[in-house]
C-alpha cells in the first residue's frame, strides 16, 4: 500500500457484518440496480481465492456473512463458500432475485448452511416486474419463497421504496403475512447504477414527509404477525419515529450514523473492499484481497477510515443541522451518489419537517450524467423552494 493508505485504526471499530458480492452475473435487468449487474466481472475470485477469504473473515472476528451478486447462485461453488462460511462458525445469509431458486436449488441452499435468504420483492405484479426487466419475476419472487419455505429455511424480504412501490406496500405486506416471511428490510431507492438514469423513480426530499411515517405504520402491523420491519441505512433520521424505527436496534435508541469501516465491510467478486457493499467503488476501494490481506486493507487503508474519523464533514442543510456530531449526515451512499461526496444527505425525515415549518421544500434535479459503469452515479443539485399552496404535495403514486 502507499504510505498515504497508512493509518492508525481505533480500538474502537470491529467487523461484524460482510456483504460479499460473489458474482456479478445476473439473469435479471433491474432498472435500479447500482451494480449494473447482468456479466460476470472479467476476473472473479477463484473457488480458492474465495475459500481464503471465508478464512480471513472468520480471522477478522466477522459474525455475519451475506452472499450477493449479481445473482449468487449462478455462480457455481456457491454452496461451497456457503458452507465454508457457515463451516467457519459465522452467520451465512444470501440475498436473491429469487427467478431461478427452483425446489431443487433451495435443497442446495438448504444443505448448504444458508441460515436464511431475503427475496427482493418491490411492489406487486407488473410494478416488480417493470423494475425487474423480466415479465414474469413477480411470480418467480414469490415462488422462491414457497419453495425456501417448503425445505425449512427462514424467508425475509426486501423492497425499494420509490415512487412506483410506495402505494403499493401495504399490499406486500398482506403477501408477506400470507407466505410466512419473518423480516422486512426497506430502503429507500437512490440514484447510482441504473437507478441513476431512472432518476424519475426516485421520492424527492419532501415526498419523505409522507414515506416516513408509512414506513413506521408498516412497521406496527408487521409486528402483529410477527414480522421484523428493518428499516434500510438510508430511512430516517431523527424525526418522531426514529425511536419506533430503531429503538430495538441501536441502544441510544437512534442511528449511530455510518457504519461502513467501522463494523460493516462490501467485498466485490474480483476482491475488492470496500467499507459498505453499496459504496462507489472508484471512490472507495480500499485494497484488493489479491495484493493485501483483509485485516490490513481494515487497518489501514484510507478509503476505510471516513467514518472511524470524529471531525464533522458535514455541509450543506447537514453542516448547520444539531443533530450533525450524532447523525453525521446519515446515509454515506445517499449522499454521495446525489453529490459527489458525503456530509449532506437530502433524504432525512427531520429535515423534511424542519423545512416543512418554514414553508419550504426541496427537489433535486439532474446535472450531470452516470458514465454507465457498475457502482456508478450521476450528480444532482438541490432547489429549495416554497411549498405550493402551503402545504406538501402527495406522494406520487402509481
Amino acid at each position: 500500500m502507499s504510505p498515504a493508505a497508512q493509518k492508525a485504526v481505533p480500538h474502537a471499530t470491529q467487523l461484524r457484518y460482510c456483504v460479499w458480492e460473489i458474482t456479478l452475473r445476473c439473469d435479471l435487468s433491474c432498472g435500479h440496480c447500482g451494480s449494473r449487474a447482468g456479466k460476470a466481472r472479467p476476473d472473479e475470485l477463484s473457488t480458492e481465492e474465495a475459500l481464503d477469504v471465508v478464512r480471513q473473515l472468520a480471522e477478522l472476528g466477522c459474525s455475519e456473512v451475506t452472499l450477493i451478486g449479481g445473482e449468487a447462485y449462478l455462480r457455481p461453488d456457491w454452496t461451497q463458500i456457503s458452507r465454508a462460511v457457515k463451516d467457519a462458525g459465522m452467520l451465512c445469509t444470501m440475498t436473491t432475485g429469487g427467478r431461478g431458486i427452483t425446489p431443487e436449488r433451495a435443497q442446495e441452499a438448504f444443505d448448504g448452511g444458508l441460515d436464511s435468504l431475503s427475496v427482493s420483492m418491490d411492489g406487486l405484479g407488473e410494478t416488480h416486474d417493470r423494475q425487474r426487466g423480466v415479465k414474469g419475476s413477480w411470480e418467480s419472487a414469490r415462488d422462491a419463497i414457497h419453495n425456501l419455505r417448503a425445505v425449512g429455511l427462514d424467508v425475509s424480504v426486501n423492497t425499494q421504496i420509490n415512487r412506483l412501490t410506495f402505494g403499493q406496500l401495504d399490499g406486500l405486506l398482506d403477501h408477506l403475512i400470507e407466505w410466512g416471511c419473518f423480516a422486512w428490510q426497506l430502503q429507500f431507492t437512490v440514484p447510482m447504477g441504473r437507478a441513476a438514469d431512472n432518476w424519475e423513480w426516485l421520492l424527492q426530499p419532501y415526498e419523505l414527509l409522507d414515506a416516513v411515517p408509512k414506513v413506521a405504520e408498516l412497521k406496527k402491523r408487521a409486528a402483529k404477525h410477527e414480522i421484523r420491519v428493518w428499516p434500510g441505512n438510508n430511512v430516517g433520521y431523527f424525526g418522531p419515529h426514529e425511536t419506533e424505527l430503531r429503538g430495538e436496534t441501536f441502544s441510544r435508541g437512534h442511528t449511530p450514523g455510518c457504519t461502513a469501516g467501522l463494523y460493516t465491510l462490501g467485498l466485490e467478486a474480483d476482491g475488492k473492499v470496500k467499507g459498505c457493499p453499496s459504496l462507489p467503488s472508484a471512490d472507495y476501494t480500499g485494497g484488493n484481497v489479491r495484493e493485501s490481506s483483509i485485516r490490513e486493507i481494515w487497518d489501514t487503508a484510507d478509503p476505510l477510515q471516513f467514518a472511524r474519523d470524529k471531525r464533522d464533514h458535514t455541509w450543506g442543510y447537514c453542516g448547520e443541522c444539531y443533530y450533525s456530531l450524532e447523525c453525521r449526515g446519515g446515509c454515506t451512499w445517499t449522499a454521495h451518489v446525489f453529490f459527489g461526496k458525503p456530509g449532506n444527505n437530502p433524504y432525512c425525515h427531520h429535515r423534511a419537517l424542519e423545512r416543512q415549518r418554514a414553508g419550504l421544500r426541496e427537489t433535486f434535479r439532474p446535472v450531470k450524467k452516470a458514465p454507465g459503469v457498475p457502482f456508478d452515479y450521476a450528480l444532482f443539485e438541490l432547489v429549495l423552494d416554497e411549498i405550493p399552496g402551503g402545504r406538501p404535495l402527495p406522494v406520487v403514486r402509481s
